[in-house]
C-alpha cells in the first residue's frame, strides 16, 4: 500500500544530481506538441498505477487508519463484553436441573413488565444464562431490552438495552466502526474507505511484485540492511504483501453493508439467484414461502384484504423447541414467538465453524412443521455471503478469527504510517521550508497503447458506477489534479 515507489529518485540520504529542466510549457515534461512515447505492459502500467496508489494512499489513507483504530477496538469488543457483563453473561452456580423455558420467561416478565417478548435465546452451554429479548418502550431505534436469567433457578441476572446479539459496549463499537456515531452521513466514511482499501491494497501488490530485487527473499521479507526511505518500503511492501488478501476481504465484505455499493451487490447477489432465503411461519397454508413477503398469510376475498388466523391454541415454548430439536434444530437457539398469523420460529444461530443455521417453522396449535430450511440449501452466494460478513465480525473461527482481525487492523494502522513516512522523506532537501514529496508525474495514462487504454477506461467506469463513492471521488481526485496541472502549467508559462 506504498504512497510512491518511484525508482529513480533518490532518497534524502544520497541527493540526485538536479536534471535539465522540462519545457515548461507541458505539465509531464514533453515538449509541445511532440508525440507521447507509448510503452506495452507493465512498463506503461506502472506510472499510472504509481499516481493513482499516491493519491489514493494520501488522501484516503486517514480514513483507512480510522477504520482500522475503530476495527480493532471492535474486535477486542468480543473478549470485553465477556468481562464487563460477566455477571449477565454467566449463571452464579451450574445447577443439576434446568427450569422449563416458560418458567424463565415468566421472571423475565416480571422483571420488565412493560415489556412484549419478542424472542427467547435459551442458555447455550451450562454456564451461561437465558436471554429474554422484549420490545419495550423508552429504548432507542433498533435497541431492544434484553433479561438474563438463570436457567437453574429462574433468578433474573440482569437487564441490558441490546442490538441484535450485541451487548452495549459492543453496539456502540459496532456503530463507531460503521459510522463515527454520526448516523447516515457518517456511513460515507466506512464506505469511501471499504471502497478504495482493495484498490490501494491491490495496486500496491501489483507495484512491490513488478519491483526489481536483488534477491527474491526481499519480496516476502523486509530488508534489514537497508536504510532510510528504503528500509521504510520494505517494511510496508512485505507486510502489505502478507496482508492484502485479508484486506481485500474486509473490503469486499465491508461493501456489503454499505449503503450505496451494498445496494448494488445485493440487487447483483438477487439477479443471480443468490439471495438469501428465509422460511415461511404464516398459519394460512395457502401464503407464498419464503419469507419475503410481509403480508404473507393474507387472504384476498372479494377485493378486500382479510387479517390473518390467530393462533387459537398454542402448546409453548418447551414443546415447541422440543418438536424443533426432533426436527433437526439443536445448537444455539434463538426462538420467536407466534405473531399474529405467525407461528413459532425456531432457528440455530451458532455461526462457528462448522456451522449451525438451520431453521423450522412450527404451528403453535400442535408443533406441526410448517415450513424448514437448511443451511446447506442455502445457494452458494448466500452461503458465501454469510461466512464473508461473519468473518468480517470476527465470528467464523471465534478467539483465532478476532486475533487476526485484530493483527489486520495494526497493519493497516503501519502500512499507514510508513507510506506516510516515506511521503516525507521524498520531499526536497534542498529547501529548508516546509515541504512534502512529489507525486509520480502526471501523464501517464497518455502513455497507454490503446488496446490497454480502453478495456481500462471501460473497467474503470463499470467499477465506479458499481461502487459510486469510489466512482465519484476518482473522478475528484482526476478534476483536482487536472486543475493543479493546469495552473503549474501558467505559473510556469508565465515565468518564462
Amino acid at each position: 500500500m506504498s504512497l510512491d515507489e518511484i525508482h529513480h529518485v533518490r532518497t534524502p540520504e544520497a541527493p540526485a544530481p538536479e536534471a535539465p529542466a522540462p519545457d515548461s510549457s507541458s505539465p509531464d515534461g514533453t515538449a509541445p506538441g511532440a508525440a507521447i512515447p507509448r510503452r506495452g505492459g507493465w512498463a506503461a502500467l506502472r506510472p499510472l498505477f504509481l499516481r493513482l496508489h499516491f493519491y489514493a494512499g494520501l488522501l484516503i489513507a486517514p480514513l483507512l487508519f480510522l477504520a482500522a483504530t475503530t476495527g480493532l477496538l471492535y474486535a477486542g469488543s468480543w473478549q470485553a463484553e465477556k468481562i464487563l457483563y460477566a455477571d449477565e453473561l454467566t449463571v452464579a452456580r451450574v445447577g443439576d436441573e434446568v427450569r422449563p423455558l416458560s418458567a424463565q420467561v415468566e421472571a423475565a416478565r416480571g422483571a420488565a413488565p412493560k415489556g412484549e417478548v419478542l424472542s427467547v435465546w435459551p442458555a447455550p452451554d451450562a454456564e451461561a444464562t437465558t436471554r429474554v429479548v422484549m420490545e419495550s418502550p423508552g429504548l432507542a431505534e433498533g435497541e431492544t431490552l434484553t433479561v438474563f436469567v438463570d436457567p437453574y433457578t429462574a433468578e433474573v441476572r440482569g437487564q441490558l438495552a441490546t442490538v441484535g446479539d450485541a451487548l452495549p459496549l459492543r453496539a456502540w463499537l459496532s456503530e463507531f466502526h460503521s459510522s463515527l456515531q454520526l448516523g447516515e452521513f457518517g456511513r460515507n466514511y466506512s464506505e469511501l474507505a471499504a471502497s478504495w482499501l482493495w484498490v490501494v491494497a491491490l495496486g500496491g501488490l501489483g507495484l512491490w511484485i513488478g519491483r526489481r530485487r536483488k534477491r527474491k527473499a526481499e519480496l516476502v521479507l523486509p530488508d534489514r540492511k537497508a536504510t532510510g526511505r528504503r528500509r521504510t518500503l520494505s517494511w510496508h511492501g512485505t507486510v502489505g504483501l502478507w496482508a492484502v488478501a485479508g484486506l481485500v476481504l474486509l473490503s469486499a465484505t465491508g461493501l456489503t453493508w454499505s449503503k450505496y455499493a451494498g445496494e448494488n451487490i445485493g440487487q447483483l447477489q438477487d439477479g443471480l439467484g443468490g439471495a438469501t432465503p428465509a422460511v415461511s411461519a404464516a398459519l394460512n397454508p395457502g401464503a407464498a414461502s419464503g419469507g419475503a413477503d410481509e403480508h404473507a398469510g393474507h387472504v384476498m376475498t372479494e377485493g378486500m384484504e382479510m387479517p390473518p388466523p390467530a393462533p387459537t391454541a398454542d402448546i409453548g415454548i418447551d414443546r415447541a423447541v422440543e418438536a424443533a430439536r426432533a426436527a433437526g434444530v439443536t445448537e444455539s437457539l434463538q426462538v420467536t414467538l407466534p405473531a399474529k398469523g405467525k407461528g413459532y420460529v425456531v432457528k440455530e444461530k451458532d455461526k462457528q465453524v462448522p456451522v449451525h443455521l438451520d431453521t423450522v417453522a412450527l404451528d403453535p396449535a400442535d408443533g406441526r412443521v410448517l415450513d424448514e430450511l437448511r443451511f446447506a440449501d442455502y445457494p452458494v452466494l448466500a452461503q458465501l455471503t454469510r461466512f464473508g460478513i461473519d468473518l468480517h465480525m470476527g465470528l467464523t473461527f471465534g478467539l483465532a478469527n478476532q486475533l487476526a482481525l485484530a493483527a489486520l487492523a495494526v497493519a493497516v494502522m503501519f502500512l499507514v504510517f510508513w507510506g506516510y513516512r516515506m511521503w516525507w522523506l521524498r520531499r526536497p532537501t534542498k529547501d529548508r521550508k516546509l515541504s512534502v514529496g512529489r507525486a509520480q508525474p502526471r501523464g501517464a495514462w497518455r502513455k497507454l497503447p490503446v488496446t490497454a487504454l480502453l478495456p481500462l477506461a471501460a473497467v474503470t467506469a463499470v467499477v465506479g458506477w458499481f461502487i459510486p463513492l469510489l466512482g465519484i471521488s476518482l473522478l475528484v481526485f482526476l478534476a483536482v489534479d487536472a486543475l493543479l496541472g493546469f495552473v503549474a502549467a501558467r505559473r510556469r508559462g508565465a515565468a518564462v
